[in-house]
């Protein structure tokens, strides 16, 4: 764990932790408080099965709402991840109650009680190499865009929700012999539930990364690296690299993509207003309106200001 520099004050702090809550509801308001009254800002969902969520804000701020939440018996090995930026990633903090910490909807599934077999990411190499694997990006397409594992599977989904879908439409994992299956995602969280999903459906060999793409890019240095590309954030960064350095990419303000370069030279990107992923899915009311905004924010900046709309904050993965 390393320490703030003054290009980097801000701690970012990803966490989650699968475990029965069931008075969760009666957590929200202290947590709001203590996230509050030090200064941190961000989003943390609850719901009986757990917590998941990122907060960001002072280190001090950060590690004392972590302290908060390890107070508490059920969470007190709860696991986060760290990473620096120089700008503020979010702009107000949302403890929210939810049915799922992350959504998958199926009926009986809890990761509480069955997953697939955690997988260090020095170990995540040879599971990759290995020709008899079948390794899964559980991601939504946009996040898959941007970069994924040298030879994985991309099932093209754009919610979570629609995973089991996408599972049941593969020949390959109906009936007969199941073959190894190897899932990951950003920070693990999501592979806690779809791992748990193919042990519910008779898959034996489930498998998944450990800590997510974010603790192999943050352990595994590029020269040993199967990873193409640059890693989704849900904050302000948007994208990530090796050591967890931001990524290149920026967030277009009207669809939420995010953009390379290359996307960005576009005559459909228009700041603020439009990209090529959405430039021909808003009516010119729309378009009018989101250049207004983008208008305020930019008059907002040039006065040392940040407008409401300067940021538009990703929540967790769904």
């Amino acid at each position: 764990m390393t320490d703030a520099s003054p290009a980097h004050p801000y701690l970012t702090a990803a966490l989650y932790q699968f475990v029965d809550l069931p008075d969760f509801e009666d957590m929200r308001d202290p947590l709001q408080a203590c996230c509050e009254a030090h200064h941190v800002k961000g989003t943390l969902l609850l719901a009986r099965e757990g917590i998941n969520g990122t907060i960001a804000g002072p280190q001090a701020g950060v590690h004392s709402v972590l302290a908060h939440l390890r107070a508490d018996a059920r969470l007190a090995r709860l696991p986060h991840k760290e990473s620096w930026s120089e700008h503020p990633p979010f702009n107000r903090m949302k403890v929210r109650l939810k049915k799922e910490i992350v959504t998958l909807r199926v009926p009986g599934l809890d990761p509480n009680k069955t997953v697939g077999q955690y997988v260090k990411p020095q170990d995540w190499n040879a599971l990759l190499a290995d020709p008899d694997v079948l390794v899964i990006d559980t991601r939504n397409d946009y996040e898959v865009a941007i970069g994924t594992f040298a030879g994985a599977v991309n099932p093209n989904i754009k919610t979570f929700t629609e995973l089991p879908a996408w599972l049941d439409a593969q020949p390959a994992l109906q009936g007969g012999k199941k073959p190894k299956v190897a899932m990951f995602c950003t920070g693990g969280i999501r592979c806690e539930k779809s791992t748990a999903l193919m042990k519910m459906r008779g898959f034996d060999e489930v498998y998944h990364l450990e800590g997510g793409i974010l603790k192999y890019l943050e352990e595994i240095p590029p020269t040993q690296s199967t990873w193409e590309g640059e890693c989704f954030v849900f904050d302000e960064r948007v994208s990530v690299g090796h050591g967890l350095q931001p990524g290149s990419h920026e967030l277009c303000r009207s669809c939420r993509w995010p953009l390379s370069a290359a996307e960005k030279a576009s005559p459909h990107y228009v700041k603020g207003v439009s990209c090529p992923h959405c430039h021909d899915q808003r009516s010119p009311q729309q378009k009018a309106h989101m250049a207004e905004r983008q208008r305020q924010v930019e008059l907002a900046e040039s006065r040392g200001l940040v407008h409401v709309g300067a940021r538009l904050e990703v929540p967790p993965p769904a």
